[in-house]
């Protein structure tokens, strides 16, 4: 055995059990993360057989969790964090307050102390980074309004666990007094406030300068490894200076990296990477659950889950419904919200490092984060059931023959633009855009509007793309505009397909995609002010 190399062994051994198990669990029509976690389980201390290292694993996750936060920085800007503010921050506080009860009463209940209840409910409040955003970019809603909202209400959980994992420390202390406590917490404010402004004032100008000269060197590993380096060196760093969380730090990165002409291509490059280790996340769960927890403490163990998985989605689903959005985007949201993960995990550790949480405990929480991640696809292949069937309210297509119609793809500042100059124009028009309160006024107005993602073969459909002359993609981010334009190219190889860019790039990589032409701000001005100065002035103006 390779016990001089608990690296290399760990990783072969947990891939290759998860490939294998993963392939099963696909064939048996399961979600492949029933087959990792499986494996976890399967090359853990708890089981027969060999036994992988669970430090090394959970290290190995990490840089998972840091990638996967890093490629949604890349799709997200600040304009649409700040866009789901109103839903995501009172939404993720309430249930996490709520939460945190519900399992504080559950600890109480199993005869634990105060502070042990109080840090169990915390550790079921927080969901999972990496079961989120795989569960988000599986079903391809990850770029739509409801994909927005869970990940903004997963940045404030995010924030409030950087705050806790300051308090409990301080807690756990002995003689500790509000003074000391109000100082750790305004330390703590400051240094996430000192990143957030390092990375804007500094970081969106180095960080892309820096990217464009090593592509200028023509070493696509060159590159790659700049890529790397940037979302895991920014991760570790500001774990390091500002006690911000890795997966924080890495979206921030992400973020700022999105405003580089790079920014499709080094999402490109760290897919593949994202991939291997979002995997190694699901082996390093299983390995840390000793199974004999589900013999021992199946009611405790039931009602852990029933607090993840029943509580935090109810939870969800009525504050997004209060908030007056509709059911089958809470639906979606709730869904993404009902499980565990990494948070819990440190709480968990935290709590047994200051003697804080009996063993039970965290066998506990362990338990119910992997139940809760075998759950969780098949509520939320039911949610995102719900939010294609409002898709397909419509989705029968209706009668565009012979009318020779355009698709407009987005209703943002161009999208609205393009279409209100068509219908002046009495030419057909049919939108497709994800944001329901849009699209509910467009069909007030008697106009045709079909609410989904571009990228969908059916919404497609719905609008028509069969019999569609041209498509109007009006998508500002690059990354989702050519995934639009690829679908439709391949449903509609005939049609003139627009799209919009910003920068030089874009012309290049959605042309590949199959756009027709794509226009770019800048070149347009242009050649208007040259087209205009050639003009011959009015002596009359």
């Amino acid at each position: 055995m390779l016990h001089h190399a608990p690296l290399l062994t760990t990783i072969a051994a947990g891939l290759g059990a998860a490939f294998i198990l993963g392939l099963i669990a696909q064939k048996l029509r399961l979600s492949p993360i029933v087959g990792y976690l499986a494996a976890g389980m399967a090359i853990g201390p708890f089981t027969p057989g060999f036994v992988g290292d669970p430090e090394i694993a959970m290290q190995l996750s990490e840089i998972g969790v840091i990638l996967l936060m890093f490629g949604v920085g890349l799709h997200f800007s600040f304009k649409e964090l700040l866009a789901v503010r109103k839903v995501a921050l009172p939404g993720a506080l309430i249930q996490m307050l709520v939460a945190s009860a519900a399992g504080t009463g559950l600890g109480l209940f199993l005869g634990w102390s105060l502070g042990a209840a109080l840090l169990f409910g915390l550790a079921l409040s927080v969901a999972s980074t990496v079961v989120m955003l795989r569960a988000l970019e599986d079903r391809q809603l990850l770029d739509t309004r409801a994909g927005h909202i869970a990940i903004g209400w997963l940045i404030v959980e995010d924030l409030a666990m950087v705050i806790a994992l300051v308090i409990i420390p301080v807690v756990a202390a002995d003689a500790v007094g509000p003074l000391e406590l109000t100082k750790e917490l305004a330390i703590t404010g400051l240094k996430v406030g000192a990143f957030v402004a390092l990375m804007v004032v500094v970081g969106r100008r180095v960080i892309p300068w820096l990217l464009a000269k090593v592509a200028d060197t023509g070493s696509r590993e060159l590159f790659t490894l700049a890529v790397l380096a940037l979302g895991i060196g920014v991760a570790v760093g500001a774990a390091w200076m500002f006690d911000v969380s890795f997966a924080l730090g890495a979206f921030f990165a992400g973020m700022i990296l999105r405003e580089s002409e790079l920014s499709q291509r080094a999402a490109e490059d760290s897919l593949p990477l994202r991939d291997a280790f979002a995997v190694l996340f699901f082996v390093s769960v299983g390995m840390l659950v000793d199974p004999a927890v589900f013999v021992e403490q199946p009611l405790a163990l039931l009602a852990t889950v029933l607090v993840i998985v029943g509580g935090k989605f109810a939870i969800a689903y009525l504050v997004v419904r209060v908030l007056k959005y509709s059911r089958r985007m809470s639906l979606v949201v709730a869904a993404s919200l009902a499980q565990i993960g990494e948070f819990s995990f440190i709480l968990v550790t935290l709590g047994t490092e200051y003697e804080i949480l009996p063993g039970d405990a965290g066998d506990l929480v362990l338990a119910g984060a992997i139940v809760s991640i075998v759950i969780n696809p098949f509520l939320f292949a039911w949610a995102s059931r719900a939010y294609r069937a409002s898709e397909a309210d419509d989705a029968a297509p209706r009668e565009y023959e012979g009318r020779g119609h355009v698709i407009v793809v987005g209703f943002g500042r161009v999208g609205s633009r393009v279409a209100a100059g068509l219908w002046e124009r009495d030419i057909p028009v049919v939108v497709v855009d994800d944001n329901e309160n849009r699209v509910k006024v467009m069909r007030d107005e008697g106009r045709e509007a079909i609410l989904g993602n571009g990228v969908r073969s059916k919404v497609l459909h719905a609008a028509g793309i069969d019999e569609a002359r041209m498509v109007v993609v009006a998508i500002p981010d690059p990354l989702n505009a050519g995934a639009v334009v690829s679908k439709a190219r391949a449903l509609r190889p005939e049609a003139v397909i627009l799209a919009r860019g910003h920068r030089d790039v874009d012309i290049a990589y959605l042309t590949e995609l199959g756009a027709s032409q794509v226009l770019v701000g800048v070149h347009e001005v242009a050649d208007l002010i040259v087209q205009q100065a050639g003009e011959p002035m009015d002596p009359a103006q």
